[in-house]
Parts: C-alpha cells; structure tokens; sequence
C-alpha cells in the first residue's frame, strides 16, 4: 500500500504540481512552487487554465464541381434502314461498304421488264381514253345530236380511271429501283446481283454520322443537371486522352421503372468523322455549386448530435458548432454550417476539445517564433 500510495503521489506531483498544503511540510514556498510550475510549463490536460495545442484556420468558402460520370454509346443523328417494298431479282447493286451516297443515289435495281410493259400498256389505253374524249367534244361542237350528255361522262370518267391506272404503272416500275432516302455511309450488305429479294428485305443501312448522339443514362440523384443546351465532355477508349464536346439536346420525361435513371442524349459535332455510330463514349457532365464553406476533413468530429466543427471565440475559448457534409474531394470537405466566414475553425486537434476549452494555435506560435 505504500509503495501505490508514493506512485500515485509522484503521477499528482508530476502533472498538477506540488499542492500549497503540502510546500511547508517539504520546505517549499509558493515562490518556489511557482517557479517550478513555470519551469515545467503547461501541460496538456492540466489545470482548469491550461492552454491545449491546436491548429486553427479562418473558415473560407470556394465552389464545388460536381463531377457526373457516365457510360453511352454513340448514334447517329440520322440513320435509316433501307428495305425493300417488292420482290424481284437483283439486276443492278451499288453498295459499297462505307461508301459515301447522296440522297436519290440508286442503291438496288430490281427487273422491271413486266412492270415496264404493264407502263406501256396503260399509256396505250390513256391515250385511247383521250382520243375519244377529243373526238366526242369535236363532234358535239359540229352539232351532231348523236353524242349525248351521258355519253361524254361515261368517255371522261373512262380519260380519268386510264390516268390513275397509268400513275399506278408508272410508280411500279419505280418501286424497283431502290434509291438512298438520306445522304450518308453505307453499312455492310450481302446482296449481290441475282439475288431474289423479297418484300421487307433489309437492303443495307445507312448513317449520317455528321452529327452524332451521345447516349447514356443519368441516375436519380443527379437529374437536376439535366438542362437542354448543357455542355457534356465525351471520350472514348479509341482516342485516349481526346475530349469531344457536345450539348444535351433531349431527355426522358420519366425515369426508367428499373434503374432508376433517365435516358439523356447529346449532340456531338462529328463532321471529321472521328467518331463511328455504336462507340461506347465515357461521358462527363460538370456542375459548379454556390460558395460554400470548405474545411480539411480533419476539423470535422462527430457525436451523438451528428457532425461539427470547433470554433474558437475572442478569449480563446472553443465552441462546437453543427457543421453537415456536402461534398468531400480527398482531405478537404464541404460543409452547410451557420459559422461566419473568417471565424477561426479548428483544423488539427479538434478531437480533444470541450466546449469552453482554453486553445493556443501552434502554427501561430511557431510563425511568430520564426520572426522573434
């Protein structure tokens, strides 16, 4: 017991100093007491008036930028699927892969020769209907009672039914020659003269990749980005390095009942032809917040409260203040709080603080330390 008793005396001596009762009985005065109080100088976690050793900052606000990151993929503006819309054998094809067309090329003829001769034949019977009606009028104007009103509507209507049946001809025959609907590239295609198509068959495929759409999904939480007009960065694993620019033109007005997300998409110039239809794209939207308070995640501490910050007042005094994180970019975190801008915050050694707690800023001293 003895021995506990001198330990635990020497640990009281050690951190709080000599107690004034005690000096007489060892021959100390308070002289003395206090001088080796001042030699030993303060000690973390001493007396009610010891200073603790802290960093502090003034509380500053910077901007953050939201950074989105997305996987699309790359569609042409304009695209279509040429198909066919009658059946033939293939006379005629002019379907180089890749090869640039202008809208009206001919891409495919089909043989016509029936449709050719089922043209003349209604030419024939148009030009007959109009002779007819060319000689009943003469003869109406020559006074012969013979032609009757009945007579020359039947021989009109007659003029007007070879008229639609030649149309309908004519527009046969141009129905086997298959043209380009839009300018652009041509895809792959496996027709070949001889061929046998069929009604519906898919000729080939064309793109006008110009202009290119970024398609790629935006999450839930970040569909308050979504602005028509929007600038967007886009990649792609074929030009490392390389960024393309594009503005969101279209969004989806609901989202997706299983991801959760919206299908966005974004104009991309494409006019080098760089990009290819069906890329996949690694797409970049970026968003810069107001002003808001930034502090190195080390000020940050917890309780059953949530976060805080300490804040340090006019005598030295820590207060701890409610600080909640917005966003956090390695050390340094942004946060909503009510503390003043330029208030001094304390950024290392916050996790041994009590409210009302006595603070000295080391980094302070050490800067006057310097200059002295």
């Amino acid at each position: 017991m003895s021995t506990t008793l001198v330990i635990l005396m020497g640990a009281y001596v050690a951190s709080f100093g000599i107690p004034a009762p005690l000096a007489p009985i060892i021959g100390m005065d308070e002289a003395d007491q206090q001088a080796s109080q001042q030699q030993d100088g303060p000690r973390r976690g001493g007396g009610r008036n010891s200073a603790t050793s802290v960093v502090m900052n003034a509380l500053e606000t910077e901007s953050y930028t939201i950074v989105l990151r997305t996987i699309g993929s790359a569609v042409s503006k304009r695209n279509a699927t040429v198909i066919t819309s009658e059946t033939g054998e293939v006379v005629e094809t002019n379907l180089r892969a890749n090869a640039f067309v202008e809208k009206g090329d001919v891409l495919v003829r089909l043989d016509d020769q029936t449709q050719v001769l089922q043209y003349d034949i209604a030419l024939a019977e148009l030009k007959q209907a109009q002779d007819t009606v060319e000689r009943y009028e003469n003869l109406r104007q020559s006074g012969n009672s013979t032609i009757t009103q009945v007579t020359m509507s039947e021989a009109i209507l007659a003029q007007q039914l070879a008229e639609a049946n030649a149309g309908l001809a004519k527009i046969a025959v141009e129905d086997r020659t298959i043209k380009a609907p839009i300018s652009g590239r041509l895809g792959l295609s496996d027709i070949d003269l001889g061929d046998v198509l069929s009604t519906n068959d898919v000729v080939v495929e064309i793109d006008d990749s110009t202009t290119l759409l970024a398609e790629f999904e935006v999450p839930e939480r970040s569909i308050g980005l979504l602005v028509e007009g929007k600038t967007v960065l886009v990649g792609t694993p074929s030009f490392a390095g390389r960024t393309f620019e594009g503005k969101i033109v279209a969004f989806d007005s609901r989202l997706d009942t299983v991801t959760r997300s919206a299908t966005v998409q974004a104009e991309v110039d494409n006019s080098d032809g760089m990009l290819w239809s069906g890329m996949t794209l690694g797409v970049r939207m970026l968003e810069e917040t107001d002003p808001l308070p930034v502090l190195p995640a080390t000020a940050i501490t917890w309780n059953r409260d949530g976060s805080g910050i300490w804040v340090v007042d006019g005598d030295g005094k820590t207060i701890r203040k409610p600080a909640t994180i917005r966003y956090r970019d390695g050390d340094r975190v942004w946060v909503d709080t009510d503390v003043t801008v330029g208030t001094s915050v304390v950024v290392e050694g916050a996790a041994k603080l009590r409210d009302g707690a006595n603070v000295v800023d080391v980094a302070a001293q050490s800067v006057g330390g310097a200059r002295s």
